[in-house]
């Protein structure tokens, strides 16, 4: 017995070294690393270095800190001038150098950052300089959301997580048919809209808000991108019957958060001058001191200066008929002989002139003749053309269902017409 039990360990210890040795003779696989490709380089053949562009640096003196020499760093700038002035890089942009790997450690490219998304590469580790502009591959995801204002939209669009340039753009498509300081509790809204991703997870901005819907007082304000015109090829929100949201005129110069604090009045009586009777023909948007100050239309500046009671402001012409003007502004940031289009920045609310408290004094004229241009019937965009609606009508047509029913709506199926073959 004993010797049975030896020889069974004898043989187990056998079999476990024939085991073993086997193991040891198989190759072992061995995995190659993989080349990390960024920009168009691999950068596994350069020194990585990662900053942001501080207050005062310029693109010299970023370079000449990377050991690049003054001569070869006007070389470079006047070369890629056409494709980027290097005089103009900001502080706070981020910058990608990559260089040599030997101990100098000599910058070789230089990728400058625009946003998440657009980069300028400087390439000039060769004699041939060579600039190009880059543009990560982004993926567009189609998204919907709704909400109802409880305070207000910008609070609103806030709590569902959503960034403010969002509530901007929603803001500029309705900006000629809501006022959405007027919006009332329980008004609600739904978008479809894009956002863009890098590597299907980092998130880069809204792209195309393809429709919306405000229920506001009981009625349904849609609003559809849609490209009518195929010569201009410039996309406009419509509404469902094929009317322009767009008119020739905002109804504000302030976006969000303001109030009317007084209106046109030809017999109203101002307590900064004694409480007499003294005629008000502007309307007054209280804000913010700092709140830009937006061009109701386009137009040419034909005024911007600081005068009397006016305080600083500027006027706009518009055509031969309008014109408007902006008073009490803190600062102005367009100039005379200016052009500038419906809502670009023309200056920020302040208190300069005769003010009791931070607004703009809207003006409005008409044939030289100051009015009320709240109670004006203003001047409609180009109107869509007969022959275009047909198409729009279809176009609009499932996006009106997912708004309304919250789903893509489902096709029947076509009817099968069937011959029955007579013998």
């Amino acid at each position: 017995m004993k010797k049975a039990l030896i020889l069974l360990v004898l043989i187990l210890s056998f079999s476990s070294c024939k085991k073993e040795n086997k193991n040891q003779s198989l190759p072992q696989k061995i995995e190659e690393k993989k080349p990390e490709i960024r920009f168009g380089y691999n950068l596994d053949n350069y020194k990585i270095i990662q900053d942001t562009i501080k207050s005062g640096e310029s693109f010299g003196v970023i370079l000449d800190r990377h050991h690049v020499m003054y001569p070869k760093i006007n070389q470079i700038a006047s070369i890629v001038k056409d494709t980027f002035d290097v005089r103009r890089v900001r502080a706070g942009k981020p910058y990608t150098i990559l260089a040599s790997k030997d101990s100098i450690e000599k910058a070789q490219v230089f990728i400058y950052k625009h946003d998440k998304i657009n980069a300028t590469i400087l390439d000039f580790k060769d004699s041939i300089i060579k600039a190009k502009r880059y543009k990560k591959p982004i993926k567009i995801i189609e998204k919907k959301v709704e909400g109802i204002v409880n305070t207000n939209f910008t609070f609103s669009m806030d709590s569902l997580g959503l960034k403010p340039n969002l509530t901007f753009n929603v803001a500029d498509i309705y900006a000629w048919t809501l006022d959405f300081y007027k919006l009332q509790k329980g008004d609600s809204f739904k978008l479809i809209y894009e956002e863009k991703y890098i590597d299907d997870s980092t998130f880069a901005g809204y792209g195309k808000i393809k429709s919306a819907v405000f229920k506001h007082k009981g009625k349904n304000l849609y609003a559809f991108r849609y490209v009518a015109d195929s010569i201009l090829n410039i996309p406009e929100y419509y509404d469902e019957e094929a009317n322009m949201l767009r008119s020739q005129f905002l109804k504000s110069p302030i976006k969000f958060q303001y109030r009317i604090s007084s209106r046109y009045n030809l017999r109203r009586r101002i307590a900064f001058y004694g409480n007499r009777i003294r005629p008000h023909k502007g309307t007054d948007f209280a804000a913010r001191v700092g709140t830009p100050i937006i061009a109701t239309a386009s137009g040419t500046v034909t005024e911007s200066k600081r005068r009397g009671g006016n305080g600083n402001y500027v006027k706009i012409k518009h055509n031969n008929t309008y014109s408007t003007q902006y008073l009490h502004m803190k600062r102005r940031k367009v100039k005379r002989g200016d052009y500038v289009k419906q809502g670009d920045i023309i200056g920020t609310v302040g208190m300069t002139g005769n003010t009791s408290g931070p607004h703009v004094c809207y003006r409005f004229w008409k044939y030289g003749k100051q009015v009320d241009p709240l109670r004006e019937k203003l001047p409609a965009a180009k109107p869509m053309k007969k022959s275009v609606k047909p198409k729009y009508f279809e176009f609009i047509k499932t996006l009106k269902y997912q708004l309304d029913y919250n789903q893509i709506p489902i096709e029947e199926p076509e009817e099968i017409s069937e011959t029955i073959a007579k013998n």
